[in-house]
């Protein structure tokens, strides 16, 4: 059984290491590669893994939207969100699901966040945004949306057919007022990019603040979170939930729950700083 992760780049991708710790300790005689492929490769590179035996890839940016697309059948999850994480190859054609919804619900179980409890503000408006926006959306908890452009914000809320108040980034303050729950689903803060400075003293004790990035592990916005004892959870805690039900859909059976999956993933990042 053979599987992996495409995108451009992927050489920095956790997910191998995940999966074949998975498969080592499920006894299974699978691979989990990754798969390089620039964007306008990759129709004819997923044609060349289906004819090469593959059982499926998870997809990681720029792709996912161009993996909705290829798809002749695709999930409800998948279908609202616009975009696919995982495409699964089958003879009747190629299936599209999108597990970033479980591991943005993993995430946000990890924070303790409830919905009905207030708003919530996303930050960015990119394909990270999709799934959470689909998650926010269906608890039906109020939306607020931080971006740097408000137009392209304004065609994500849209294209999925959810509601939500859009706010610039000179109006982070203004949207953070009273919000239950924040979540980072931008590349700012990450190793190499400029840090997301927003005032979170601005949420009312007991808030969430959920960050997508995982390099470094400890974001500024989660350190500054933690300051002001604010509930957290992290991007391996996304990561991790997302990759649970595609290790099942390509290796029939559920990833070993003993694996210490989350202490490997921690290791890893730690050698790379």
């Amino acid at each position: 059984m053979k599987a992996g992760v495409a995108g451009w780049p992927v050489d920095h991708s956790l997910s191998p290491l995940m999966m074949q710790a998975w498969l080592t300790d499920a006894g299974l005689a699978g691979s989990y590669d990754r798969i390089g492929v620039q964007p306008d490769a990759f129709a004819a590179t997923i044609s060349r893994l289906r004819d090469g035996g593959y059982r499926g890839i998870n997809v990681t940016l720029p792709h996912k939207q161009a993996a909705l697309a290829l798809a002749d059948e695709a999930s409800e999850g998948a279908r609202a969100c616009g975009a696919a994480n995982l495409l699964l190859f089958t003879p009747d054609g190629i299936v599209a699901d999108n597990t970033d919804i479980v591991g943005v619900k993993a995430a946000l179980a990890e924070s303790g966040w409830q919905a009905g409890v207030g708003p919530a503000v996303l930050i960015g408006a990119g394909g990270a945004a999709r799934a959470a926006l689909h998650v926010l959306n269906a608890s039906g908890a109020p939306v607020r949306i931080i971006n740097r452009s408000r137009d392209r914000a304004g065609e994500l809320v849209r294209s999925m057919g959810c509601a939500a108040r859009i706010h610039g980034l000179d109006e982070a303050a203004a949207a953070l007022e009273g919000a239950r729950l924040v979540i980072n689903a931008t590349s700012l803060g990450m190793k190499g990019q400029p840090e997301l400075c927003v005032p979170l003293d601005a949420l009312p004790p007991g808030a969430a603040v959920f960050d997508m990035v995982y390099a470094p592990l400890e974001t500024p916005l989660l350190k500054q979170a933690r300051a002001l004892g604010l509930r957290t959870a992290d991007g391996l805690s996304m990561l991790i939930g997302q990759a649970r039900p595609a290790f099942e859909a390509f290796f029939g059976q559920p990833a070993p729950a003993g694996t210490q999956v989350r202490a490997l993933l921690e290791a890893a990042l730690e050698e790379r700083a």
